[in-house]
């Protein structure tokens, strides 16, 4: 199992709710995992039900076996000077550019730097070890940006690598890239059983690979359950309207007389079961083009009762069950 986990999906697939979910299987059994958040969202906050998360590891969760979660949001200003300070000794003239606005400045004026920073501090984490010689993290997960942009975010570091032939920031670029392009990293795709959702999906993909980056699962989110097959469909179909009425009479649900209360049901209950075929052939279908793309699939179901943080203990047992951890 790779030890950088990239969860990237479209907007609304529920990507951060996976990439947490992700991170409590994965820190089984005594492991520790890092949970690092790159968009300034406080999602991962939220979803645990804690104060909104500073710049620095903090643990936010016990999984099962005793394995501990921590979580960091990566504020891209503080890792600029904890850049500056490692490779330039800067200390005190960082916090005074910082004072000046020069941090800002630079993250904001050249989007590119902002992203090696979130890259690197990612990375850094990664590699880090303790005195006994043992990596701090077991695992280190990462809330990406969406899909439409994975591939430009993780691949900026092979154009500062570029741009920048010697010295220290060439020499960090080409470490960064050295830790994503390599099997240590697993980039996840997270979708719905939907159209735009699945394209999206094979879209980033067909990037990632077109830049080498390594491409890990697909995790299908949000599954509703399947309440009739292929089989109980076509009979819903094909079965009259009179019969429905009567076996809805029999169930006790009115009198099949005509304008009976079995009779005014048919009708709802026939477009319910119309609306859920149509949902049931996209959904056959676009997992069939998700099967295309010949990567591990997952499914997470769609919690009834919406997502809290039992909910995201639940995620993280399907996923351990299907043998994601």
């Amino acid at each position: 199992m790779s030890r950088l986990q990239v969860v990237s999906g479209k907007g609304g697939t529920g990507k951060t709710t996976v990439a947490a979910a992700l991170a409590l299987a994965l820190a089984t059994e005594g492991k520790r995992t890092l949970l690092v958040e790159v968009e300034g969202r406080q999602g991962i906050a939220q979803l645990f039900e804690a104060e909104a998360l500073p710049y620095e590891e903090r643990k936010i969760a016990v999984a099962p076996g005793g394995g501990e979660v921590y979580a960091l949001a990566i504020d891209p200003e503080l890792a600029l000077l904890d850049y500056l300070q490692m490779f330039y000794k800067l200390g005190g003239a960082g916090r005074a550019l910082k004072k000046l606005g020069a941090i800002d400045f630079a993250t904001t004026v050249a989007p590119g730097l902002r992203d090696v920073l979130l890259t690197g501090k990612a990375c850094e984490a990664v590699r880090r070890k303790e005195k006994s010689g043992r990596f701090t993290y077991d695992y280190v997960v990462m809330d990406a940006p969406p899909t439409g942009r994975i591939t430009r975010f993780l691949n900026v570091n092979d154009e500062v690598a570029g741009l920048a032939k010697i010295g220290p920031i060439h020499n960090q670029a080409q470490a960064v890239m050295r830790v994503l392009k390599s099997p240590e990293t697993a980039v996840h795709l997270v979708t719905l059983l939907e159209e735009m959702p699945v394209q999206e999906t094979a879209d980033g993909i067909a990037e990632l690979r077109a830049a080498k980056l390594p491409v890990g699962r697909i995790i299908v989110n949000m599954v509703r359950p399947e309440t009739l097959d292929a089989d109980e469909l076509e009979f819903a179909r094909a079965v009259p309207r009179t019969a429905v009425a009567k076996s809805l009479s029999t169930a006790g649900l009115g009198g099949a007389r005509r304008g009976g209360n079995a009779e005014r049901l048919v009708e709802p209950l026939l477009a319910q079961a119309e609306e859920y075929a149509e949902r049931y052939t996209l959904e056959h279908e676009q997992r069939a083009v998700l099967g295309e793309l010949g990567l591990p699939l997952h499914e997470l179901p769609l919690l009834a009762e919406g997502m809290d943080l039992a909910g995201l203990y639940e995620l993280a047992t399907e996923l351990r069950q299907q043998g994601i951890s």
